[in-house]
């Protein structure tokens, strides 16, 4: 079966490393997967930006995007996201000057304001937790570099960005969306809080939004785990080997490679583990085609969301590019032409 609707779909890859697998296998697993991806249809492909996370390979996202966009052709390639709060806009604003010069009209900057995962992580980066309280002022001074309008540093030019406009996204966690709104640039918003908050989160960002030279109207993304299988059981074993990542790494401080299922399923786990790992499990859309386009009508109905970011992860990669290949059939999606808007 297929649904109806005009939203686009997305995908958000990780590079997650697994067990037996090395991080550079990862990274190439992931420009092998943008090439799939791509030719089932999706709008944009996204890499993201983790530091000393055994789990993720995923550390220079826009080295890596730009190894994604040489592999590809016609997928818009971007940034799920780069964390300002880590580095200097003006050195932001020239990688993203370079790759949109490299690759015109398919870069995609997405901006988030967290930083390192762990204390350690954050002094060897030079930083600490209340940087991210200036992701605004970097953000701002980040965009004037592309506009021209005026920086922190007038005397400083951002080449060969000045002049060019590669779509700017705010990655949401707390304030973001205020951030994004008060921007006036696209909010990217996780679907894993409670669709409750979700939708209020998304109505005061179209409510407070101010067109800007970036977007004359609100554009939301909302990103989450699908997985799509022949069975239900099928589609939930497969985000297994994420939710126990995930509930390691709140009880050990460490983001683990991804083990396969069998290995999670036979691990002991305290009672601890056992609660973070039930509750990581809840709040994702998973199932068979019929009941994940039930829950994805639903949500696309009372959100009107622009875009839908799919940020699945798992052990069996051919299990995953088979869920990502149902889902692409299920939303109707096909190859063609790459879109240049947002």
């Amino acid at each position: 079966m297929a649904i109806a609707t005009t939203t686009k779909f997305s995908v958000l890859d990780r590079s997650r490393t697994r067990q037996g697998v090395t991080a550079p296998e990862a990274l190439r697993e992931t420009v092998r997967f943008a090439r799939e991806i791509e030719a089932l249809g999706y709008h944009r492909f996204w890499v993201s930006e983790h530091h000393s996370v055994p789990g993720v390979a995923g550390s220079a996202p826009t080295v890596l995007a730009a190894a994604v966009a040489g592999a590809t052709s016609t997928i818009r390639v971007g940034t799920g996201g780069v964390m300002l709060p880590n580095h200097q806009p003006l050195v932001v604003a020239e990688q993203f000057g370079v790759l949109e010069s490299l690759f015109p009209g398919r870069i995609d900057m997405g901006l988030g304001r967290s930083v390192g995962f762990t204390d350690g992580i954050r002094r060897a980066l030079g930083r600490d937790k209340r940087d991210a309280d200036d992701f605004p002022v970097r953000l701002a001074e980040l965009l004037a570099y592309f506009t021209g309008d005026g920086t922190a540093h007038p005397e400083v030019h951002a080449h060969p960005a000045e002049g060019l406009r590669p779509p700017a996204f705010v990655l949401a966690t707390g304030k973001g969306a205020r951030v994004a709104a008060g921007a006036g640039l696209p909010l990217v918003i996780a679907a894993v809080r409670g669709e409750d908050a979700l939708l209020r989160a998304v109505e005061e960002y179209r409510r407070d939004f101010r067109p800007s030279a970036w977007g004359e109207h609100p554009y939301v993304v909302l990103s989450g785990t699908l997985a799509v299988a022949a069975t239900s059981e099928e589609a939930h074993r497969l985000l297994i080997p994420e939710a126990w990542s995930t509930a390691y790494s709140r009880t050990h401080g460490a983001f683990p490679p991804l083990a396969p299922v069998d290995t999670v399923l036979a691990t002991p786990m305290t009672e601890r583990e056992r609660a973070l790992f039930e509750e990581a499990r809840r709040g994702q859309t998973a199932g068979t085609e019929e009941e994940v386009a039930a829950a994805l009508e639903k949500l696309l109905a009372r959100s009107e969301a622009d875009e839908y970011l799919v940020t699945t992860s798992t052990y069996d990669r051919d299990a995953l590019l088979d869920s990502y290949r149902r889902l692409a059939d299920l939303v109707g999606l096909g190859p063609g032409p790459a879109r240049t808007d947002s």
